[in-house]
C-alpha cells in the first residue's frame, strides 16, 4: 500500500531525515514530491525520506552558460529527445558516468523499477542525448505537477550532460517554470548558478509554483523518438 502522508518537512532536523520506511509506490513519491520531500536510499538499509535543510535550487534568470560550452552547444552533433528512453537514461546514471550525489550508487534496483513505473505514469521524465543511435548523455527528474526536480545525470561523450541539462531547462522555460529544484548543491551544478535556498523558503516557492498549474510536459505534444537508421 503506498503512504497517504508525510510529517510535516518543517519538523525535520538539520539531517533533513522525515521519515524511515514505506514505499516508493507511485503515490506515494507523487506525495513526497509535491511536499518537497524525495528518496534517498542506501544499501540495505530502510528506505529514507529527505527534506534538506538547505536546498539546491537553479533560478533560470541565474542561468550560467561557460562560453567555451556554448560554442560547443552551435556546433556539436548530438540530437536531443525527451523521454524517448527514460529507462536507458536511469540505467545509465545508475552506472559510473553519474553527476550527482554519490557517483549514482543511491539508484538501487528498486529505485529504478519505481521511477520507470512512474515515468509510465507520467510523473518522471527524460531528456536523451544521441550520438547517431547510441545514448551518450540524459538527464532524469520529476515533475509534481508543475515544478519539476531534478535527479541524477549521466554523459559517456563529453559534454553531453551538460547539452542535455540545457535542452530541459529550454523546454522547461518554454512551459512557464522559471526554476528548478536540484535537491542537493554540487560544484557542477554550482557552475551553472545554483544557488542554496533554506527550506522553509523552499517550501513556499514550491507551494507557490504548484499553484499556478503548469503543463509541463502535456500529452499532447510529441516529444520523439529514438534516432532512426536512415
Amino acid at each position: 500500500m503506498p503512504i497517504i502522508r508525510f510529517p510535516d518537512p518543517r519538523s525535520a532536523g538539520p539531517e533533513g531525515i522525515v521519515a524511515v520506511g514505506g514505499d516508493l509506490h507511485p503515490d506515494s513519491l507523487l506525495l513526497a514530491y509535491r511536499n518537497g520531500i524525495f528518496p534517498w536510499p542506501i544499501d540495505d538499509d530502510p528506505l529514507v525520506w529527505f527534506s534538506p535543510e538547505i536546498r539546491g535550487i537553479l533560478n533560470f534568470s541565474d542561468l550560467h552558460i561557460p562560453r567555451r560550452l556554448s560554442g560547443i552547444r552551435r556546433t556539436i552533433s548530438l540530437t536531443f529527445t525527451i523521454d524517448a528512453d527514460f529507462e536507458g537514461v536511469i540505467r545509465s546514471c545508475a552506472g559510473v558516468h553519474g553527476e550527482q550525489k554519490e557517483e549514482g550508487t543511491w539508484i538501487l534496483p528498486e529505485m529504478i523499477h519505481a521511477y520507470c513505473a512512474f515515468h509510465r505514469r507520467g510523473h518522471a521524465h527524460s531528456v536523451e542525448a544521441w550520438h547517431g543511435l547510441r545514448l551518450v548523455g540524459g538527464i532524469y527528474g520529476v515533475d509534481a505537477g508543475g515544478a519539476f526536480s531534478a535527479e541524477s545525470m549521466f554523459y559517456i561523450e563529453p559534454n553531453a550532460s551538460k547539452l542535455a541539462l540545457l535542452h530541459l531547462i529550454d523546454h522547461l522555460q518554454s512551459r512557464g517554470l522559471d526554476w528548478m529544484d536540484i535537491q542537493v548543491m554540487t560544484p557542477h551544478m554550482e557552475r551553472f548558478g545554483a544557488t542554496p535556498m533554506p527550506r522553509d523558503h523552499f517550501l513556499e516557492l514550491l507551494s507557490s509554483t504548484l499553484s499556478r498549474g503548469l503543463e509541463l510536459f502535456p500529452q499532447s505534444i510529441s516529444f520523439g523518438e529514438k534516432p532512426l537508421l536512415r
